[in-house]
């Protein structure tokens, strides 16, 4: 029976890896749902519109199409912005070598002492230090092993295959500006483009060939779905960042009064998206943030150089 078990357990963590050749796959699914909204947006219904190639259009109309295409450029811009940020940016690495100071997991403050590391995995039973296994090195707190990325992430949240990277300390921030531009995106595209879905079903006339009111459809129904997708996740992670919790975390922790991590509404928003105002709604950090960001979680790097080379 156990053996069995320990095969299921190997199948899992396989299936985990094999997640990473999705990389190339969902990025262009990304940019291919993008491509298809803006040509539906941009090229087939208000580019027109605000080129006055329609006939007939009035200074109304032109206003709302320059409006819809000059926001939808800007948030464009954010959503691509924050997007391959969370892709290109390391999700947080356990520095070698790295021991803790304290015992901050179990709330302790007596500093730690060489024996309570112990000298091999097998004395890891009686140690007070988090061990990954995997990595064969200590994890500092809110660290877990993530088994597509093959390693240890700091304040890990999750694995995204939609962004092909692990959600952790240092991209969290740029994957929360992901899902707020995408929701704001994909609403403005489902309400700009509402009156021809509801003229699709009606004897109402729509102008354009039957390849774009397919298209136009297309981008309607995805473009909703997409919000309202993001709009719960959204919710769910606001939620988190509020009680300073992951997602793992969420589903972890005991039951308890009081989070040991949550340092209060305000306290636990600057955590993950800094303390500098004029940074929270870009996918970027200000240089103190920078300098802020070991510390939070618990690491210390030896040199300010060491410091500045690392990659938020």
């Amino acid at each position: 029976m156990y053996r069995s078990g320990a095969v299921m357990a190997w199948n899992v963590f396989k299936f985990c890896t094999a997640l990473r050749g999705l990389g190339s796959i969902m990025i262009l699914l990304v940019l291919g749902v993008v491509g298809v909204t803006y040509y539906v947006v941009v090229i087939t219904n208000y580019g027109p519109i605000l080129a006055g190639g329609g006939g007939g259009v009035g200074v109304f109309d032109t206003l709302v199409a320059l409006f819809v295409i000059a926001l939808f450029h800007c948030l464009l811009v954010m959503l691509l912005w924050s997007y391959f940020s969370v892709v290109f940016t390391d999700p947080g690495s356990v520095p070698p070598n790295w021991r803790p100071a304290l015992d901050e997991e179990r709330g302790d403050t007596d500093p730690l002492t060489a024996s309570e590391f112990g000298s091999s995995p097998a004395d890891l039973p009686r140690s007070r230090i988090r061990f990954c296994r995997k990595c064969n090195q200590m994890k500092p707190p809110r660290c877990h092993h993530c088994s597509v990325c093959g390693r240890c992430v700091l304040k890990m949240d999750h694995h995204c295959v939609w962004v092909v990277n692990c959600v952790g300390a240092l991209n969290y921030k740029y994957f929360l500006l992901f899902l707020f531009y995408t929701f704001l995106e994909t609403t403005l595209v489902t309400l700009s483009l509402l009156p021809d879905f509801i003229a699709f079903f009606t004897d109402g006339e729509i102008p354009g060939t039957p390849g774009t009111l397919a298209t136009t459809f297309l981008a309607f129904v995805l473009n909703l779905a997409f919000a309202l997708s993001v709009l719960g996740f959204l919710i769910l992670h606001m939620s988190l960042v509020s009680g300073n919790t992951t997602t793992i975390e969420a589903y972890e922790k005991k039951t308890t009064p009081k989070w040991r991590y949550d340092l209060g509404r305000k306290r636990n928003f600057e955590q993950v998206f800094g303390m500098d105002r004029r940074y929270w709604f870009i996918p970027r950090y200000s240089v103190e943030d920078l300098r802020r960001t070991p510390a939070l979680h618990g690491l210390e790097y030896p040199t300010q150089p060491d410091l500045d080379a690392q990659e938020f």
